[in-house]
């Protein structure tokens, strides 16, 4: 699992860098519709907590589907505080520290696309793929 979890952070990173994320369930779906093809891989991140909410569930179910139709990697994540780590992002468990901030990104669906068709897909994704499939 370490080596899923290795190649996982070297494509985030990668992608980060070449600013190719999209964060969000609801940003996610409207990338999808526009621009499926250079979407190379979906994160859908779920704690135990988020296993409850059937209206998630439901948007996972259909995320997935579109992803398996349009030959979209897709990975499942239980830990979206260490995926807010490796996406840099701050998470604040003081709400009160943050009152009038903006609301904390959702990292329930993160995408990682290319720029344009023909582009190379993020370093790392490749051996990803090797070790999904060994």
């Amino acid at each position: 699992m370490d080596k899923v979890g290795d190649a996982l952070e070297e494509v985030l990173s990668k992608a980060l860098s070449q600013r190719t994320i999209t964060v969000g369930v609801y940003e996610a779906a409207k990338l999808l519709n526009v621009d499926p093809d250079n979407v190379v891989l979906c994160l859908l991140a779920a704690d135990e907590d988020d296993d409850r909410d059937v209206a998630l569930q439901i948007h996972f179910t259909l995320i997935q589907a579109f992803c398996c139709e349009n030959d979209i990697n897709i990975l499942r994540v239980s830990n979206p505080g260490r995926l807010a780590e490796l996406l840099l992002l701050e998470t604040d468990a003081n709400p009160a520290a943050s009152e009038g901030a903006e609301q904390p990104p959702d990292l329930h669906c993160v995408l990682v696309t290319v720029r344009e068709k023909g582009t190379a897909v993020p370093s790392g994704l490749e051996s990803w793929k090797q070790v999904n499939q060994g």
